[in-house]
């Protein structure tokens, strides 16, 4: 959950994977990235802050670059043997980031190592993300920056060493750039009205409150919060 940590100012929160995550997602599902490429990129918010990178920061200055990114823009410019080239084209690092760690996986297998040099993307620096998510793919990954960063790899554990860091810890983040990002995150969401209240989740209400769809024996819902107006806090239908 988010929380404010009680060695933290009351301007920092602690916020922990979940709600990380959760933005994270619902911030690119409005970019024009196919949805099964966006949900990839849901993480790389979250190690980003962790790694001491742009973090959430970032994401917030850089959405506008995101919400148009292409995805099938990257090419390979050339590959010898260990060593490949691989063009962003004018993409964000955390467009390429992934796709970079996995033809470096590709040449560890088969070569024993890779050296893959990244040219042209945004926010260079971000590459560094290779560092902290090659272990998830049992790598061990070395981001060495220069006119053209490039990531060094090797076999390595499979291991998440920031991902459990982030479970103990969570992450402090500002609390003004945190509801700015919540507010972002919001606008991927439909109204809330009594229709898109009845058609939530993995069931639909219809409008004399029959439940199509799911029809648990133990659930206890009370479809009536989906079918009726909302009510304020003084009690008047809204």
């Amino acid at each position: 959950m988010t929380q404010a940590h009680e060695t933290l100012s009351p301007e920092t929160l602690q916020v922990m994977p979940r709600e990380m995550r959760l933005m994270a997602e619902r911030i690119f599902s409005l970019t024009a990235l196919p949805k099964g490429f966006a949900l990839t990129l849901s993480d790389l918010p979250m190690y980003s802050e962790l790694q001491g990178l742009g973090g959430f920061a970032l994401l917030e200055r850089c959405f506008a670059a995101l919400k148009d990114a292409d995805a099938g823009a990257l090419t390979v410019l050339a590959e010898a043997g260990p060593a490949l080239s691989l063009d962003a084209r004018g993409q964000h690092a955390w467009i390429a980031v992934q796709t970079a760690l996995d033809l470096a996986g590709e040449l560890v297998a088969a070569h024993g190592r890779a050296e893959v040099t990244v040219a042209n993307a945004l926010d260079p620096a971000e590459l560094a993300l290779a560092e902290g998510l090659a272990p998830r793919a049992g790598l061990r990954v070395r981001v060495v920056q220069g006119a053209l960063p490039v990531l060094m790899a090797e076999a390595g554990p499979l291991a998440d060493p920031i991902l459990k860091q982030a479970q103990a810890q969570g992450a402090p983040i500002e609390a003004a750039l945190w509801w700015r990002i919540y507010a972002l995150a919001k606008t991927a969401l439909a109204p809330d009205t009594p229709v898109s209240r009845r058609h939530a989740g993995v069931i639909i209400v219809a409008e004399d409150g029959t439940v199509i769809g799911r029809k648990d024996n133990d659930d206890e819902s009370d479809t009536a919060l989906m079918t009726r107006a909302r009510v304020t806090e003084e009690g008047a239908g809204a």
